[in-house]
């Protein structure tokens, strides 16, 4: 097709240069007749001349025309031969992997017919043992039931001499009945009668006699595990936390901070006192500054943004006013913090959000120096081993110890007693009535009609009780302190001695040219027999002995 097109587009220009060459003949014939006689033979000539090129050139491009469609010719042949190579070459292809995939397509059939021959004999194998164990078992059930026939025929033998002996049995009863009715002149029940009449005058003095003995031993033996589980749930939660001051210290970089806190005519410190309502005592303290107040929430919020400004250097009241606002949101999610962490502390969950937050406030909250909070998770511990101890509901007595003081947390906002507040916040919260109840009746407002309620009394009592939890006992928690490390030292050899945990361990440090290993045990002993001896404290104290030998040279 393309050698075709060729050959028509030559012709065409074969046939327009001819057009061309006579369309110029014609124009010189015509000048001729215009022009002088005598060059009319001239141009004639050169007319000839001019002719015979333009044929000579036509012909040469029909000839380079003609060679280009026999080049043609000769690629499209060229062409044609390799595509039918390439055709063959790809049937061959073709050929081959038809002929290993019908190769892989048997051996595949194959090993499926082996697998599914195998798991058929396997499956076989398999149903022809289960045969043969059932064919057992119907054999071991048949003989079975052949013993229990037979066991059943004797049992029914059995069962027919026993009715017929308890016949003779109850027929030789009611005949001595009658016999002693005749005898005695009393009916059966005339004689049950005046038989349990005569045990009952006989038995009143010992029935008094016993009942008053079993009630003395019941209350000591009440009063006995009343001592041991109160004396074990002090032992298992003697805590480490002691009574809370009511100032807070920051601590300076230099002492001209303090210029900048005062700021010019004390208008840094004027407002940060209106806006925390904290008293900033600046004295000749070294670095530092003491916040006072007796809300431990103002003074948190005050410590937190005094320590900010001191960090950023810019003191001046915008940014204060800044900082305490950042402060208060941080007092404000800590607050949220601290009750999450006392629910998950005491393992109390389902508790309402808002109860949370109450909680959480009871973290800046002291009641005679004594954080609520700390005093609330000690007394959910508390009820939590006495519960167990009594049997009772330890989830439900843990939560009564937790919310017992719920009701501190909003005293400076809502008037009455902090009972009171309590249970109406819980009575919103639909707590449950037993745990209103024990909140209620926790400082004897109403009599405790629950033993969960008796246990919140008993942990609150013994949690406020603890040497070193409240400020009217903290003078006689530090004697007992000195008097642990007065008997201490009163040993030779001892060359110091340290009371630590709240006075649970003493940690005593030896001369070891006085005191070597064999005698450390007997010094330990002599320690704790005297403590036992002269001093009363809960749960128990441990003596820790320490002897260390050093050797020091110097090389020179």
């Amino acid at each position: 097709m393309p050698s075709t097109i060729l050959v028509v587009i030559i012709v065409v220009l074969a046939v327009a240069l001819c057009a061309s060459i006579a369309i110029g003949y014609m124009k010189a014939n015509a000048a001729m007749t215009k022009g002088i006689e005598q060059g009319e033979a001239r141009q004639k000539e050169k007319m000839k001349k001019t002719i015979r090129e333009t044929e000579q050139r036509a012909k040469a491009s029909i000839e380079a025309a003609e060679q280009q469609i026999r080049d043609a010719d000769t690629r499209a042949a060229k062409a044609q031969a390799q595509l039918e190579a390439v055709e063959e070459a790809a049937q061959k292809d073709a050929e081959t992997i038809r002929k290993e995939a019908v190769v892989e397509a048997k051996d595949e059939i194959f090993k499926l017919r082996q697998d599914a021959e195998k798991e058929i004999r396997d499956r076989r194998n398999e149903i022809s043992k289960q045969e043969r164990r059932l064919h057992q078992k119907e054999e071991n059930l048949d003989k079975k039931m052949d013993t229990l026939e037979k066991k059943e025929e004797t049992l029914q033998g059995k069962l027919h001499e026993a009715e017929s002996i308890r016949e003779q049995a109850e027929t030789i009863r009611q005949q001595q009945l009658e016999t002693l009715e005749r005898i005695s002149g009393l009916t059966k029940e005339q004689a049950k009668e005046y038989i349990l009449q005569t045990l009952d005058n006989e038995l009143v003095h010992e029935k008094a006699v016993r009942i008053s003995a079993y009630e003395q031993q019941v209350k000591e033996e009440a009063e006995e595990k009343a001592r041991g589980y109160i004396s074990l749930a002090i032992a298992k939660c003697a805590a480490d936390q002691v009574s809370e001051a009511a100032v807070s210290v920051v601590a300076l970089p230099s002492d001209e901070m303090k210029g900048r806190i005062i700021g010019r005519e004390g208008r840094n410190i004027r407002t940060l006192e209106t806006l925390t309502g904290v008293d900033l005592i600046i004295d000749d303290t070294p670095e530092a500054i003491t916040l006072s107040c007796f809300d431990q929430v103002r003074r948190e919020i005050a410590r937190i943004a005094l320590e900010r400004l001191i960090a950023d250097g810019r003191i001046h009241p915008s940014r204060i006013e800044e900082m305490v606002d950042k402060a208060k949101h941080e007092v404000e999610h800590r607050i949220k913090q601290e009750g999450e962490r006392a629910i998950l502390e005491t393992n109390v969950h389902g508790v309402n959000h808002e109860l949370i937050k109450l909680l959480g406030r009871l973290h800046y909250r002291t009641s005679y120096r004594q954080n609520v909070l700390t005093h609330s998770i000690e007394v959910a511990q508390l009820c939590g081993v006495l519960a167990a101890e009594l049997g009772v509901d330890v989830n439900l007595a843990k939560r009564a110890g937790l919310l017992h003081d719920i009701g501190k947390a909003l005293t400076s906002e809502v008037e009455g007693s902090h009972v009171q507040i309590g249970v109406d916040v819980c009575r919103k919260a639909k707590e449950n009535p037993e745990v209103i109840h024990a909140i209620e009746a926790h400082h004897n407002d109403v009599e405790p009609r629950t033993a969960i309620a008796c246990i919140v009394q008993a942990a609150d009592a013994i949690s406020a009780a603890r040497p070193g939890a409240r400020s009217e006992n903290y003078e006689n928690y530090i004697k007992r302190l000195e008097k642990l490390e007065e008997i201490c030292m009163s040993y030779k050899g001892v060359e110091k001695c340290y009371a630590v945990q709240a006075g649970r361990e003493i940690r005593v440090m030896v001369q070891p040219e006085v005191i070597n290993d064999e005698n450390m045990v007997l010094v330990a002993r002599k320690i704790a027999k005297q403590i036992e001896d002269e001093m009363e404290y809960p749960g128990q104290i441990k003596i820790n002995l320490i002897r260390e030998s050093r050797a020091v040279d110097y090389a020179k």
